[in-house]
C-alpha cells in the first residue's frame, strides 16, 4: 500500500487534537487523537509505502505506535487512497498533472480507493468518436479530450457557415474535418491509428483527419443530427450511440442506445408518431437539413448541454457500460428554466431493435 490523502480534500486542523481531512461536511471527515500528526499528514502523498512513511515519521521524530495508530485512524475513516505503484502507467509526467483534477473527482465522487487509477485506465483505453460539428459537438469533442479520453474522433457535418462574422459577434469554431459527401458514416473497423510524431501513448488525443483509420469505436455521440441512417448502421454493429441536440433554445441529452438492450431512435421515433401522426413526414425533411439558420442555440445553452452529454459519456466509460440517467431516457432542459428534467422512453413493440441486434 502506498498511502495517501484522498485527492483534492484539504486537510485543516479544528483544535490541537482534531484534524478534518476536506471543508464540506458532506464529503469531510473529523478526527480526533492526531495530536502531533501534521508532520505524517505531510508524508501522505503516495510517494511511499506504509513502510517508507513509518521510518519517514520516525526520523521527523514521531512515536512509531503513534503514527501506526494515526494511519490507522486514518484507514478507518475512508481518509486515505491506496495509490498502487505504476498505476498510471506510461503516462506523462505533464499529462498526468493535467489530469490531476479529473481522477479526484472521479476517486471522491464514486469512492475509489486507488486515487482514480483504475478510472484512468478505463478512460486512456476509450475510443470515442463524435458526430457533428456544431457548437455543441466541437465543445464535446473537446472536453472528452480534456477528461482523458484516450482518442476522440471529430468527424460528420459541418454547422458553422463559412463567411465573415457580424459586427460585435464572434467567428464561428473551426470545424472538424471528416466525411461530408454520403452518411457520415464512420469506419468502424478494427485498424488502429498510427499516432502523430510528438504524441505521447497514452495521453489522450483528438484527431479530425480523415486519412486517420481509427478502431472500432467503444461510443459514438450524434450531436444535432436527425439522420437515422447512422444511428440505424451503430444499431446494427452493435455500437453504443449517445444522441446530443440543441436548437429552438432546448437541449436534449440521451438517449443512450445500447443495441439489443435499451430504446433506440427508432423506438422514440414509433412512439412520437402515436402521438403525432405526422411526425414521420417532419422526420423525413428533417434528415434533408443540417439544422436552423441561424440555430437558437447560443454560447451557454451549447456549454451546458456539452458539458451534460460529456458527463453522461464518461459514466457510461467509468462504470462499465452504465449510465442510467440517459439509458431508456432524455435529459432535457428547456430555456429559460435552465432545469433539467428527465423524460422516459421505452422500448417501442413495433421496432423490433431487440430481436435485430
Amino acid at each position: 500500500m502506498r498511502p495517501a490523502l484522498k485527492p483534492g480534500l484539504l486537510p485543516v486542523w479544528r483544535n490541537r487534537d482534531t484534524v478534518q481531512i476536506g471543508i464540506d461536511p458532506r464529503r469531510a471527515v473529523a478526527l480526533t487523537g492526531m495530536r502531533g500528526a501534521d508532520a505524517l499528514l505531510r508524508l501522505l502523498d503516495g510517494s511511499r509505502d506504509r513502510a517508507q512513511v513509518l521510518a519517514a515519521a520516525s526520523e521527523l521524530g514521531m512515536d512509531a505506535a503513534a503514527a501506526e495508530r494515526v494511519l490507522s485512524l486514518l484507514t478507518a475513516a475512508g481518509a486515505l487512497s491506496d495509490v498502487q505503484a505504476g498505476g498510471y502507467g506510461t503516462l506523462p509526467v505533464g499529462a498526468r498533472a493535467r489530469l490531476a483534477p479529473e481522477l479526484a473527482t472521479a476517486a471522491l465522487a464514486r469512492g475509489d480507493a486507488d486515487g482514480g487509477a483504475r478510472t484512468l485506465a478505463r478512460r486512456q483505453a476509450a475510443c470515442v468518436r463524435v458526430h457533428g460539428a456544431s457548437q455543441t459537438g466541437l465543445r464535446i469533442a473537446g472536453m472528452l479530450t480534456a477528461a482523458g479520453i484516450g482518442l476522440v474522433i471529430s468527424t460528420g457535418p459541418t454547422a458553422p457557415r463559412p463567411g465573415p462574422a457580424r459586427p460585435g459577434t464572434a467567428a464561428p469554431p473551426p470545424a472538424a474535418t471528416g466525411r461530408p459527401a454520403g452518411l457520415g458514416l464512420p469506419d468502424l473497423g478494427e485498424r488502429r491509428p498510427r499516432a502523430p510524431a510528438g504524441c505521447a501513448a497514452g495521453s489522450g488525443r483528438r484527431s479530425t483527419a480523415p486519412r486517420d483509420q481509427p478502431r472500432r469505436p467503444g461510443l459514438v455521440v450524434l450531436a444535432d443530427t436527425h439522420r437515422r441512417e447512422l444511428p440505424a448502421a451503430l444499431a446494427r454493429k452493435l455500437v453504443p450511440h449517445l444522441a446530443v441536440a440543441a436548437s429552438e433554445a432546448i437541449g436534449v441529452v440521451g438517449p443512450l442506445v445500447l443495441p439489443g438492450r435499451s430504446a433506440c431512435l427508432r423506438c422514440l421515433d414509433l412512439t412520437r408518431a402515436e402521438r403525432d401522426p405526422a411526425w414521420p413526414l417532419i422526420l423525413a425533411q428533417l434528415s434533408a437539413q443540417v439544422s436552423a439558420d441561424p440555430p437558437a442555440c447560443d454560447t451557454v445553452l451549447a456549454t451546458m448541454v456539452a458539458a451534460q452529454a460529456v458527463a453522461q459519456a464518461l459514466a457510461f466509460i467509468d462504470q462499465g457500460g452504465q449510465a442510467p440517467a440517459v439509458t431508456n431516457g432524455t435529459l432535457e432542459l428547456v430555456l429559460p428554466a435552465w432545469q433539467w428534467r428527465r423524460r422516459t422512453w421505452q422500448p417501442h413493440p413495433e421496432c423490433g431493435c431487440r430481436y435485430r441486434a
